[in-house]
């Protein structure tokens, strides 16, 4: 592990992909405005270039460029974060200022960081297509007219995000990550009611603003707490402090307002209720964005609080955490399937599907907190184990969630897709997108050999595994009397993953045996980048789940790193 100076020559070597959105923002803030601007030199008639306004040049003032100035950055970043995983060479990296430690790369935050980089970087792709730049200097058409005055805020806002977020996966101390947290949530805040001249886009920016502020408040006051508690917001500090005084009253309060704030990001119930209106208000890509990126950045936090700082050993006082997220996990899942049973908008459907498998990950978490606590009597990788299939799950939700919204992007170029009847007669009018869909639902429900099968199978055998401790390697009888209750929240995932197939599979009915919308006989736009989005997602569902051993491996090795 090598330890460098912030700023420092080696810093920007070692944090590329963030060196690559820096110089992608200033590329967005510079390139768009240079145009033939001349100075005039104080008392004098002489004239200099100034270039920045004036009337655009022709290829700087060209709409489409912010977009592909964004989509090369964040490619070109997701390039160089998937590289040096690969890299023999990789060296941990601590980044320091004084005898503060602000970031660190290792296998774990290098993994987030390239799902991160890759969720961003294909909702901007499909963004090119879902909200187009017009080609022509002059248009008639209020709706081309707003689309090409955004393109760069747009932009700006998705490298942000990216940003952001890549900040919260890389920090080492509370406050780095909260402001990470926030650069990322501002920036969704205003993507979600980027189409402010439409009321459900207005609706749900304003709601997820207010929930959202609300929440990183209760969760700013909570870290307010720890910091007078333990005198610093720096992970390695704060579990050296929790292990010898986790059990006092002021730092579980902390965590209790701590676990609001990333409560929300992850839209666990009852923090979600601002989910459905943002998702179904957002454009598509965003929601998609929303339902992958930004539930990892709440799974970063969670882990980083309760797994590295709240570690649960010193006491049952510090462990009252756990049940707790159990309940919480439970609920959630449940509440979102049950929810999305009784959707009619395809989007609010999958809204409640994000927050049913936030569940899901909830209950993963508060069963690596019951090892770590010394409840369960165990080999040393169970921990690991249930982390790495957390990662994994994440990694995969990013082909198969995010694809699913992708698709309703395209039915909202058309016309809009608040309805399931907006998906009725899809498999005649566009037999290979509808076929994606579904696999998309299918994965989603956990259908072999789908990566979705694959990610809950992962999670629910590292739950079952953790309730039986060491009886499981044991191979002998086990009593429901004997086994840990981590066991029951396996089974309570099992019983949610069969009852959400019921709505994926209603999804597949619309599509194929239902006659299309009157005014929707048409063939879909074409929007070729959305589709090859869409393909790419196709593909990496498929592939993951039939041959996805190295991408779990990978997500162990992540896991390890973490103890």
């Amino acid at each position: 592990m090598q330890t460098v100076e912030a700023f420092s020559s080696e810093f920007w070597t070692a944090f590329a992909p963030e060196t690559v959105l820096l110089l992608g923002l200033a590329a967005l803030f510079i390139i768009p405005n240079l145009g033939n601007a001349k100075l005039r030199i104080p008392l004098t008639q002489v004239k200099i270039p100034w270039f920045f306004g004036g009337r655009r040049f022709r290829l700087t003032g060209a709409a489409h460029l912010p977009g592909l100035i964004a989509v090369g950055t964040l490619f070109s970043a997701f390039f160089l974060a998937t590289w040096s995983q690969f890299d023999d060479t990789f060296t941990a990296t601590v980044v320091v200022a004084g005898d503060i430690q602000l970031l660190k790369i290792d296998a774990f935050s290098r993994l987030f960081e390239i799902i991160f980089l890759g969720a961003v970087f294909l909702a901007s792709m499909a963004s090119l297509d879902r909200v187009p730049a017009t080609i022509f200097e002059e248009t008639d058409e209020m709706e081309e007219m707003y689309d090409n005055r955004r393109q760069a805020d747009l932009y700006l806002l998705m490298l942000t995000t990216a940003l952001g977020m890549s900040l919260v996966a890389l920090a080492q101390d509370m406050f780095v990550l909260f402001i990470g947290l926030e650069l990322a949530s501002f920036a969704t805040y205003v993507l979600v009611a980027f189409h402010k001249e439409s009321k459900a886009g207005a609706e749900g920016g304003v709601k997820y603003f207010i929930v959202g502020s609300v929440a990183s408040a209760v969760g700013l006051y909570g870290l307010s707490l720890l910091y007078l508690w333990a005198g610093s917001l720096q992970l390695d500090v704060l579990a050296a402090t929790w292990s010898t005084n986790g059990s006092e009253v002021l730092p579980i309060v902390a965590l209790g307002f701590i676990l609001v704030g990333f409560g929300f990001k992850v839209s666990a119930a009852p923090f979600h209720f601002a989910a459905p209106d943002a998702y179904s208000g957002a454009n598509s890509p965003v929601a998609g964005l929303l339902a992958t990126a930004s539930k990892g950045m709440g799974i970063v936090g969670l882990i980083r609080v309760l797994i590295v700082i709240a570690t649960p050993d010193v006491g049952a006082g510090s462990a009252i955490w756990l049940i707790a997220l159990a309940v919480l996990a439970v609920v959630t899942m449940t509440w979102g399937n049950i929810a999305a049973l009784g959707s009619t908008n395809p989007k609010r459907m999958l809204a409640y599907s994000s927050v049913a498998h936030a569940g899901y990950m909830l209950a993963a978490l508060a069963a690596v907190g019951a090892w770590v606590n010394g409840d369960i009597e165990g080999p040393e990788d169970y921990g690991a184990a249930v982390i790495g299939a957390v990662l994994f799950h994440l990694t995969v939700l990013v082909a198969f969630k995010l694809g699913a919204f992708l698709v309703l992007g395209l039915l909202e170029m058309e016309g809009g897709a608040s309805r399931l009847s907006s998906l009725a007669g899809l498999g005649r009018r566009d037999p290979l997108l509808a076929t994606s869909m579904f696999i998309f639902m299918m994965a989603l429900a956990g259908v072999p050999p789908l990566a979705g099968f694959m990610s809950k199978f992962l999670i629910i055998a590292g739950l079952v595994k953790v309730g039986v401790g060491e009886m499981w390697a044991a191979g002998g009888p086990v009593s429901f009397a004997d086994i840990h209750w981590v066991w029951w929240l396996a089974l309570a995932m099992f019983v949610n993953s069969a009852l959400s197939v019921f709505y994926y599979l209603r999804i597949g009915v619309i599509m194929f045996l239902e006659p299309p919308e009157e005014g929707r006989r048409k063939p879909l736009p074409y929007g070729i980048s959305i589709r090859m989005t869409i393909w790419v997602c196709v593909v990496a569902t498929i592939l993951l789940g039939v041959s996805g051993d190295f991408l779990i491996q990978l997500c162990y090795s992540a896991a390890e790193t973490l103890f």
